[in-house]
């Protein structure tokens, strides 16, 4: 099950709407196939295990970190595909809890006569997939909130300066978050200050993340380079119903996808829009900016893994916070994290917290 995980976790960031699974068959002792779902979400992971082993999947034990589907989709029910390969056994970590599943693929396998044990690695598998029981259980993707730093929390100097202040590593570790997420998520005034092209660079990665803008007026450049990319890696627009309508027409028309959304208190609603991305079958979002929609997040109890950087740098209560006003009185209002990991990226420091959710 082990070897199982670490496969699926090939997956993360590519395979969306779909889990990342992963697929061991082993006979007599040997593995016999393997396999991960592949980018874009199929084939899936016991369809390619499967398809290695051939006749040696018969009578053979199956370890799979999710539990086979067992509805017809675009592909066959992966357990009715273990069911006619004949094996004799199948370990699954975690159960799926998509209502077209939700322990039906366990009775088909079970009905069948083959031997089903459930549990080992369940808390990893949970863990590996949590953008997906996110999206399917509270119908928004996971959201890690990213933030790079000075030691005084500030994220640019007071004229808008902030290349750089974290060093390389720092910056090259990012690529590789954003590459494990589905989309990279910004705000329309990140845009029309840095003109990011949010993609994964020197990587080498099979497919790129989706690119989000949250714009409630669609006030971004038309020239800059989301719009020349529109058509190369997914750019998805989160805009307001007030947006004006001409520039819906030509960010279409450009090759985005515009995703209208609810207004709350003058800003679109961070709550509906984690709501229409999971409803575009987003399941891990990776938001690095800007601060409203950090704080709007936070107050939310949206955001499920903070991640910062921190720069041994100094610049002063003129520079530009990396959260903005969240409203709070009192400390007992304030989200609380717990710590995760701490290290040493070069010479800056990454933090990673994980949401309390007691």
């Amino acid at each position: 099950m082990d070897l199982a995980l670490s496969l699926g976790r090939r997956g993360l960031g590519t395979t969306w709407p779909n889990p990342a699974v992963g697929c061991v068959i082993v006979r007599a002792g040997h593995v016999v196939g393997r396999g991960w779902t592949a980018p874009s979400g199929r084939p899936h992971a016991e369809t390619q295990a499967l398809a290695q082993a051939g006749e040696a999947a018969k009578g053979a034990d199956v370890f799979v970190t999710l539990e086979p589907c067992a509805h017809h989709g675009q592909t066959p029910p992966c357990a009715q595909a273990l069911i006619d390969a004949g094996v004799a056994r199948v370990v699954v970590a975690v159960g799926d809890s998509d209502g077209r599943v939700a322990g039906r693929g366990l009775a088909m396998l079970r009905d069948a006569g083959i031997e089903v044990v459930t549990g080992p690695g369940e808390a990893q598998a949970r863990a590996d997939n949590i953008g997906f029981f996110s999206r399917v259980e509270q119908g928004r993707p996971m959201v890690t909130l990213k933030l790079a730093s000075s030691f005084d929390g500030r994220i640019a100097t007071a004229t808008g300066e902030s290349k750089w202040i974290t060093q390389a590593p720092a910056r090259r570790l990012v690529h590789a978050m954003r590459s494990r997420h589905d989309a990279v998520m910004v705000g329309g005034g990140t845009v029309r200050a840095d003109d990011p092209s949010l993609d994964v660079r020197d990587l080498g990665v099979a497919r790129q993340p989706a690119r989000v803008v949250v714009s409630r007026h669609l006030d971004i450049p038309l020239g800059g380079k989301l719009a020349q990319t529109a058509t190369k890696i997914p750019l998805i627009l989160c805009h307001g119903a007030d947006a004006p309508a001409e520039l819906v027409q030509v960010w279409k028309g450009l090759g985005a996808v515009l995703l209208p959304c609810a207004v709350r208190g003058g800003q679109l609603d961070m709550g509906d829009v984690l709501h229409q991305l999971g409803a575009h079958g987003l399941t891990r979002v990776f938001s690095e900016g800007g601060s409203a929609i950090a704080a709007s997040l936070l107050k939310l109890d949206l955001v499920d893994f903070l991640v910062g950087f921190t720069a041994g740098m100094v610049i002063g209560a003129e520079g530009v916070a990396g959260i903005g006003a969240m409203g709070l009185g009192r400390l007992t209002q304030a989200p609380r994290f717990n710590l995760a990991e701490t290290q040493a990226v070069g010479p800056d420091v990454m933090h990673t917290w994980v949401r309390n959710r007691v």
